[in-house]
């Protein structure tokens, strides 16, 4: 039996064992995600200081981390 799977990015369903881009369907879902990454559109989260607050001190200087 198959594992069937979506994609990430557009929902279309996939075999996983038939996808050359897996987790994705194609190329182009697969790059379209690459380029949220480098938009920054997904950030992987700090669970001690995720404070706006926090992010624009870092910003504004780095030698403050706390």
């Amino acid at each position: 039996m198959s594992l069937k799977v979506n994609c990430p990015r557009c929902k279309k369903e996939l075999i996983w064992e038939n996808s050359k881009f897996r987790p994705f369907c194609s190329d182009r879902c697969r790059l379209q995600d690459l380029g949220s990454w480098f938009m920054e559109e997904h950030l992987i989260s700090d669970e001690e200081n995720t404070s706006l607050e926090a992010l624009e001190q870092l910003q504004n200087d780095p030698q403050k981390v706390n």
